[in-house]
């Protein structure tokens, strides 16, 4: 397939001192890569200058082979928290990025709607946050993150905040709809079985300032093994990842 997305030796400093150093990292058209680390390893800070809303000190982020380092909106991000404004609709939280671009709000309106069964969201198009679930919330704070319309999309621990059966369900759905839009996904998790589950890669990020340390490529293995989750190969993947999480400590 060959990488849509890239960054090489992507280094970020904050008062002087690194916080991500050397990352490079690639992201097939249509894969999915999990960024694996402990808090404050600087995962949060690489994803933002992945995304342009900070300008690394050094290195370069490339989509289909273009430089666009510190350049934001090629690429969407959807932060941890959903972000949704109580004071608008669901429907018109959603359309925010076409309003951003100058869309007409009718125009907007009908565009976004006709993704809402897609999501699960038929019926609340005009309820307010407040009157949707956890997972509710998560399907239309990532509905309007793929309202802007870009073919790669950055994900910082969106379901970490569900009860463990939503997010497992999260997780089968995103992998829909991931395949269905033609999505590139690069995520990050806290979670070993998370990533196994929804990665073809998973990178290991450790030390301060944070380096992508260990990588690990699952989809081979996943797709010639029935019933991954419950092999022994599933287990020696895990295994290793939190021997390298545990070093990481």
């Amino acid at each position: 397939m060959g990488a849509i997305f890239s960054c090489r030796g992507i280094s970020k400093y904050y008062e002087g001192a690194p916080v991500v150093r050397g990352v490079s990292l690639d992201l097939d058209s249509g894969g999915f890569v999990s960024l694996l680390g402990p808090s404050g390893v600087g995962k949060t800070t690489l994803f933002n200058a992945l995304a342009g809303l900070d300008k690394p000190d050094s290195g370069r982020v490339l989509l289909s082979g273009e430089d666009i380092t510190g350049v934001s909106g090629r690429v969407s991000y959807m932060p941890q928290k959903d972000l949704l404004l109580d004071y608008r609709t669901t429907l018109d939280n959603v359309i925010l990025p076409l309003l951003i671009r100058r869309k007409r709000p009718e125009e907007s309106r009908q565009y976004a709607a006709s993704f809402f069964p897609r999501f699960g969201l038929s019926g609340f198009e005009n309820k307010y946050p407040r009157q949707l679930s956890g997972g509710m919330r998560q399907r239309a704070a990532l509905l309007r993150t793929c309202m802007m319309n870009n073919p790669v999309i950055l994900l910082d621990e969106p379901f970490s905040a569900l009860d463990a059966i939503t997010r497992f369900r999260m997780q089968r759905w995103y992998k829909e709809i991931q395949a269905e839009m033609g999505l590139s996904t690069l995520f990050i998790t806290h979670d070993v079985d998370e990533a196994l589950l929804l990665s073809d890669r998973i990178l290991i990020m450790n030390g301060r300032p944070g380096e992508i340390t260990l990588r690990f490529d699952i989809a081979s293995t996943r797709q010639a093994v029935p019933d991954f989750p419950a092999s022994p190969e599933y287990a020696v993947f895990k295994k290793k990842i939190l021997s390298a999480l545990d070093l990481a400590i």
